[in-house]
């Protein structure tokens, strides 16, 4: 049995190649736990994200129901503001009807009661004028009466 350089290049080449083969079979069989466990991990997500969507949905769905029902008392509100706005008009309208009568009969009244304050400040400073000039003549009269009776006296 001769065996030819072929021959032994082709065993060699073969014998590399089954290297190979059995080197890369280690990472490989690990590549297919990863996939499997990604596998799965996906499996799971899905299943848990079913019932979520579900609650979601049903989330969203009682989120409109109450937004229609602000809409509908916020509705409400806004008819009761226009009635008291309408109210507040009336109000201020009775108000400026009153001032306007306060100020007519301020008028009608303060006329003649300032003529009055006016003359009794006038007969109370006439009395205060003279009250103090008879205190003045008082005086007076006794100070010449001091001055008689000094030089009378010497």
């Amino acid at each position: 049995m001769d065996v030819t350089a072929g021959e032994i290049a082709g065993l060699i080449a073969a014998g590399a190649f089954l290297m190979l083969v059995l080197v890369l079979a280690v990472p490989i069989l690990k590549l297919r736990h990863t996939v499997d466990a990604a596998t799965q991990a996906i499996n799971d997500l899905n299943d848990r994200t079913g019932p979520l969507l579900g609650n979601v949905t049903e989330t969203v769905g009682n989120v409109n129901t109450t937004l229609g029902q602000v809409q509908v008392s916020l509705d409400g509100v806004n008819v009761q503001l226009a009635k008291v706005d309408t109210m507040t008009d009336h109000a201020q309208n009775v108000t400026a009807s009153v001032a306007n009568l306060a100020t007519v009969v301020s008028a009608a009244a303060a006329n003649p009661l300032i003529k009055v304050a006016s003359f009794g400040y006038g007969v109370r400073k006439a009395a205060a004028a003279r009250r103090h000039a008879e205190d003045e003549r008082e005086v007076r009269a006794s100070l010449k009466q001091r001055r008689k009776a000094a030089r009378a006296a010497r």
